[in-house]
């Protein structure tokens, strides 16, 4: 089963990549947007998304 990054309500596409892109300059990696992402660990990579989650999960939880 392929698995496929698809953005539910399309409207959100361009926040969650300005989101993604203020994740990745905090956590150090400058330029990710121009960044040849294979050349980064997997670790790397999946600090920006997991971070992204993270907040995602405390800004819900805030809000309850």
């Amino acid at each position: 089963m392929a698995r496929t990054n698809r953005v539910l309500i399309p409207e959100a596409r361009q926040g969650l990549h300005r989101f993604k892109m203020e994740v990745a300059n905090e956590l150090g990696f400058t330029d990710y947007e121009n960044i040849d992402k294979g050349n980064l660990t997997s670790r790397q990579n999946g600090s920006v998304g997991g971070e992204m989650v993270k907040r995602m999960v405390e800004a819900y939880e805030r809000n309850l």
